[in-house]
């Protein structure tokens, strides 16, 4: 990571001719990319980004290029490093609509900006299509029938296969090839954002929406992307706004089309896109959480298939595909959607999870609950933040020392274990009425290591399991660090 900011702080360096004051690491989301926000000493900010896919990096730089000379709610690039892995970028705040939608709720201003969202989405399918070299893509140029069997195959593999049951698979693809053909005659192609979904709006503090993440986009049905925006399982928005924003994206699209729009083939093949993405995220969350065990995705399948549930009772296909609705129930039974939903605390739930952080010098805390149940884990194996001199008079709540364990340690791949055990206990001792379960984390001075993880177990089974817990640090408040 040292060798990653080094060479940010470098292109920075080289295009703004000054040092940065500072570099922030920021979160890493789904992909493999990562993002650092570069302050100046005047309190500006850009965003700079490494990603080792050169070719995806190729297709961000072109579209943004292409784009900015369109006016475009999208990132100006700064500069770009002479080997194509790193560049920098306009910084449009951390707040997404997603952020917005879950602080404000669903308010006339939330609704505002999604109605924003799609007007202006509208402009970038249409325009940002003017003269683009769709030959610059990622993969296809174009979402045609290969692309859309592309991800039901996805979701197949990823996720129907994983639940082991029964269906007949050659008539699977039968009609996943029949509905593939349906749409991809389509009336209308533009360009496809790909992933258009509120985690990629950034709303900047004037009210005004922006877009991110635009490197997968193609030639395609711009009925995708509304579907991928409205039907965001994490969104959960009520049926009447999807229903006002389609209409809203509809009044925004058509003054933009040469050709007059043909609304009821726009909104059938509306419906085949919708359930296109729905089953595209299951297999997303599938790989991410079944295969590559990342706790975020498994937590989400639930609410993906409510979602399909929820489409699948009210839209019918328009095409007849025996098979496929055949596995769409099966996928959408509740004893299905109950297998991937955690069991959930409750006001009257008993339990009560007590992590602590301690220091093997100090020797184990003791726990004097009856029943004595509980876990004790050695953070030791995991590389000390205490040995680097700028951290060693930190704790584990410090944002070096997080950055530090986040990313140049096994720390993430140690508590995905720790969680994965931890979990069948909690959710074991709900079921059961117990009231008391003891999680404990050491390390060497139970300062830097056992205390984030100990904030981060706490954060999950809080996040996961809505279970009350106890957080005890026994040594970072009892000393000063820094004299010590």
């Amino acid at each position: 990571m040292q060798e990653k900011i080094a060479a940010i702080e470098h292109l920075f360096e080289t295009w703004s001719g000054a040092k940065p004051a500072s570099v922030d690491v920021l979160q890493q989301a789904g992909s493999e990319r990562r993002y650092f926000r570069i302050w100046d000493k005047d309190g500006s900010s850009v965003i700079g980004t490494y990603g080792a896919n050169v070719p995806e990096n190729n297709s961000f730089l072109y579209f943004s290029e292409h784009f900015a000379a369109k006016q475009l709610p999208t990132a100006n690039i700064y500069a770009v490093s002479d080997d194509r892995q790193y560049y920098l970028q306009e910084d449009f705040g951390d707040v997404s609509l997603i952020n917005r939608l879950e602080a404000g709720g669903y308010t006339d201003e939330v609704y505002g900006l999604f109605k924003q969202s799609l007007e202006q989405l509208a402009r970038l399918q249409v325009e940002g299509d003017k003269g683009m070299d769709y030959s610059k893509c990622l993969t296809n140029s174009e979402f045609g029938k290969q692309a859309i069997m592309a991800d039901l195959l996805y979701f197949k593999y990823y996720f129907l296969d994983a639940l082991r049951r029964p269906y007949d698979k050659q008539k699977l693809i039968d009609d996943f090839e029949a509905l593939s053909t349906y749409l991809t005659h389509t009336d209308h192609k533009f360009f496809m954002f790909r992933d258009f979904q509120s985690r990629n709006i950034q709303v900047k503090d004037d009210g005004s929406v922006h877009f991110i993440d635009y490197q997968g986009g193609m030639n395609g049905a711009p009925q995708y992307d509304v579907a991928s925006l409205l039907w965001q399982a994490r969104a959960a928005l009520p049926d009447d706004w999807k229903q006002r924003l389609l209409e809203d994206y509809i009044a925004a699209l058509e003054p933009l089309l040469d050709k007059p729009l043909n609304k009821l083939n726009f909104l059938s093949q509306y419906n085949g896109y919708v359930l296109i993405r729905l089953l595209q995220v299951l297999g997303a969350y599938g790989f991410r959480g079944l295969f590559e065990r990342k706790a975020h995705f498994l937590t989400s399948i639930p609410l993906a298939l409510k979602n399909l549930r929820t489409f699948v009772a009210t839209h019918p296909m328009g095409i007849a595909l025996p098979e496929f609705e055949k596995v769409l129930q099966l996928c959408v039974d509740e004893a299905i959607i109950q297998q991937f939903t955690p069991v959930q605390a409750t006001s009257e739930t008993p339990l009560v999870v007590k992590v602590c952080s301690f220091s093997f010098k100090e020797g184990l805390p003791v726990e004097d609950a009856e029943n004595g149940g509980g876990f004790v884990f050695d953070c030791r194996g995991i590389l000390n933040p205490g040995r680097v001199e700028s951290m060693k008079c930190q704790t584990g709540r410090d944002k070096e020392v997080i950055q530090y364990l986040e990313q140049q340690t096994k720390m993430p791949v140690f508590l995905h274990s720790v969680f994965d055990v931890v979990d069948i206990s909690v959710e074991d001792y709900i079921k059961r009425g117990f009231d008391s379960l003891y999680v404990s984390f050491g390390c060497t001075g139970g300062q830097h290591r056992s205390v984030y993880a100990a904030d981060a177990l706490a954060r999950h089974l809080r996040n996961k399991f809505k279970v009350q817990v106890a957080l005890q640090h026994c040594v970072q408040d009892a000393k000063n660090w820094c004299n010590s």
